[in-house]
């Protein structure tokens, strides 16, 4: 688990790719539960920055959707937030809630958010600038 002690200057924040739909929702009602793969984990997935083209680009390349880039501070999530390891040495942030207990993404945690656009095969941000 990631503790408040334990998050380096490059852990200040994490990052989470949204839908618009799903960043509509979050602004709306403040907070929300993500997508279906999240629902069916059981936790919110995010990335550190440095992990965020990798994921766009597995995961995200042929998309038709609006994307977003939600920057979030991770102090907020408190004991909720936790790393692990997911293909043997990649370590990704989860956000299960307190207690595991599958909570929403607050709004209040959002910091930024900044919309995302493909040029040549390559993912644009404010947030990735």
């Amino acid at each position: 688990m990631a503790s408040k002690e334990g998050v380096s200057a490059a852990e200040e924040f994490v990052y989470r790719i949204s839908t618009a739909k799903e960043w509509e929702e979050l602004q709306k009602t403040g907070s929300m539960y993500g997508g279906e793969l999240d629902k069916s984990s059981g936790f919110i997935h995010l990335s550190n920055l440095h992990q965020v083209q990798s994921t766009l680009q597995n995961f995200f390349l042929n998309t038709k959707e609006d994307l977003y880039l939600l920057q979030i501070d991770a102090k907020t999530l408190g004991d909720g937030l936790v790393y692990e390891v997911v293909d043997g040495s990649n370590s990704f942030p989860h956000f299960y809630g307190p207690s595991r207990s599958f909570s929403p993404l607050p709004l209040f945690a959002v910091r930024k958010a900044g919309k995302l656009s493909l040029s040549g095969g390559q993912f644009r941000c404010i947030l990735l600038d």
